[in-house]
């Protein structure tokens, strides 16, 4: 099973990257903090500090177009954010 979906690449994760050490992925539901790090650990070969969890919650979506209203509805999404001990980064641009 993969753990980490994808990493969470936004301007205020990249911010907290540079100044905090926090980097960002999505993760399945049903995965808690443990298998997180360890599956953070074993891939990019960093010490992870803590892991905090978010359930980013679904929102119905609708819009107007020439045939109607089209209605439909965003996926529930589990985010990570992972702290790393200092000196240890993350950088997810170095296999592009």
């Amino acid at each position: 099973m993969n753990i980490l979906l994808k990493p969470v690449i936004t301007e205020k994760m990249s911010r907290d990257g540079e100044d905090f050490n926090r980097y960002g992925f999505v993760v399945p539901r049903n995965v808690n903090k443990v298998e997180i790090k360890n599956a953070v650990e074993s891939m990019y070969g960093v010490t992870v500090k803590s892991v905090n969890t978010m359930v980013t919650p679904g929102k119905s979506k609708s819009r107007y177009t020439k045939r109607g209203v089209v209605q439909g509805s965003t996926s529930t999404v589990k985010k990570a954010v992972v702290t790393l001990v200092d000196g240890d980064i993350i950088d997810f641009y170095s296999s592009i």
